[in-house]
């Protein structure tokens, strides 16, 4: 038994052959997991930055959540500058180099691109930010240098990209920052919740310590809100705390029990990212997706290209309402992913403890209210990875006295939540988009705030004792 753990998930190889490691060679996993869009080399960047038409009042820019400046630094890419161009994208977006593999695009400013109505094709806005962050790291560029001390000191819990935005931004201020990240790395979802064939040049690592090399800001590990620490200590030893917890937990099936072999999407993820090496991960040869958003593309899609023969994504509603845009459903279907529809989980079938199928409910869709017709159809599965949503964890905020709304921590148009001096932003916060790139605004924002709010403290109250 070849066993394998991730967040109290166990993936396990056992003699019936359910689930199985070293189902491709490492040849054939290299070649699976190469960048889904690979980088673009200096010619084609400025043929790409030559289809710009350098909107005045560019669609693009209105598009991004964090309003990078895209015409500007598309024309530097045009006229042979990468760095000065990754410096105008860094400017609006610290971890622009991780959103140019990750963000969708094709839904944003991509999708609001003159040259996709006119002519159904779009500059490659991503590919070229690719291009120019990257040239700026190869090149050992560091744009941005911790400010003078301030003597005042935040918190920041959570190392995501909304912790990280927001600590670079006080940083950069002259604010003193520690960072209280509860796993053995900083990145959050970027490192542990995003497909490996879209990260395989350690990008979330590399971009981190850009960030960190700014300077002014403390990195604590292993360290989790309700455990080591507390809400309110936080605020007694801080001038500012900033939230972002991102979302600890996921939602179940509400089936019972599960047998071995329904793993959660998220933990299949997370120990492949982490894997050394990726054939070693076992997964099994018929697997069944449930869920329809980006968690559900990148696991099945993955799984697929560990050897599992059969892969399908089965979602409650029609396809056409799936979180997951059609540009990545196309990802996984290109790749040999099923996509099944109008199928509601009803029971989980199992033999000798191992999950053998589910059984599904047909369902339609009536005014936009679900309703099941009554009927049973059972897919057979040796593997189950659900993938139905991610929600706070209950002991992160236990006694807070935070004010949650539909689950998640309520803030307002700064990032301040319902108590004094606490900030909140990325996933755990209400309202969110759930995307790197609405993390980094979030992040960024709160910062602002903050900045304001110790400027003005600092008219009226004197350093805390110590700073």
């Amino acid at each position: 038994m070849l066993d394998r753990s991730f967040g109290g998930a166990t993936l396990g190889n056992d003699a019936g052959g359910h689930l199985a490691a070293n189902r491709i060679s490492a040849e054939q996993c290299r070649e699976n997991f190469k960048d889904l869009q690979p980088p673009l080399d200096s010619n084609q960047a400025r043929v790409a930055a030559e289809r710009c038409l350098f909107c005045y009042d560019a669609p693009c820019v209105t598009a991004c959540p964090t309003s990078i400046d895209i015409p500007l630094f598309i024309r530097q890419i045009a006229g042979g500058q990468p760095v000065a161009a990754a410096r105008a994208i860094l400017d609006a977006n610290v971890m622009g180099a991780m959103c140019a593999r990750v963000c969708p695009t094709e839904n944003l400013c991509e999708g609001a691109c003159v040259r996709e109505t006119a002519e159904s094709q779009a500059v490659e806005i991503g590919r070229l930010q690719r291009f120019a962050t990257d040239a700026a790291f190869a090149s050992g560029r560091q744009f941005y240098r911790a400010g003078p001390p301030t003597g005042r000191h935040v918190a920041v819990v959570g190392a995501g990209p909304a912790g990280l935005a927001c600590a670079h931004a006080l940083a950069r201020a002259g604010h003193q920052v520690t960072i209280y990240e509860a796993r053995d790395k900083g990145g959050g979802l970027n490192e542990y919740g995003i497909a490996a064939y879209k990260t395989n040049d350690d990008i979330a690592q590399r971009e981190l310590a850009y960030i960190l090399d700014v300077g002014g800001i403390h990195m604590e590990y292993g360290k989790t809100l309700g455990r080591d620490f507390t809400l309110a200590s936080l605020q007694a030893g801080h001038d500012a705390v900033f939230l972002g917890l991102g979302l600890g937990d996921t939602n179940g099936l509400g089936l019972g029990e599960p047998p071995e072999g329904v793993v959660d999407a998220v933990d299949f993820i997370a120990t492949l990212r982490q894997a050394t090496d990726k054939t070693a991960v076992p997964v099994g040869n018929n697997v069944l997706v449930i869920g329809g958003g980006m968690t559900a593309i990148d696991a099945a899609t993955q799984a697929k290209l560990l050897g599992a023969e059969c892969v399908t994504i089965v979602y409650r509603r029609a396809k056409t309402a799936m979180p997951a845009s059609q540009y990545e459903q196309a990802v996984a279907q290109v790749r040999g992913v099923l996509i099944r529809e109008n199928l509601m989980p009803a029971a989980i079938e199992s033999r000798d403890g191992m999950v053998s199928g589910v059984t599904f409910e047909p369902t339609r869709s009536d005014g936009g209210r679900l309703i099941g017709t009554g009927e049973r159809v059972t897919l057979a599965a040796d593997h189950v990875l659900t993938a139905i949503g991610q929600v706070l964890r209950g002991t992160d905020l236990a006694g807070s006295g935070l004010a949650l709304e539909k689950g998640r921590i309520a803030v307002d148009a700064e990032r301040r939540t319902s108590l004094p001096g606490v900030w909140a932003g990325g996933d755990c916060v209400a309202g969110g988009s759930d995307l790197t790139v609405a993390a980094v605004e979030d992040g960024k924002k709160a910062a602002a705030s903050i900045i304001a709010a110790l400027a003005a403290m600092a008219a009226v109250a004197p350093l805390r004792a110590g700073a």
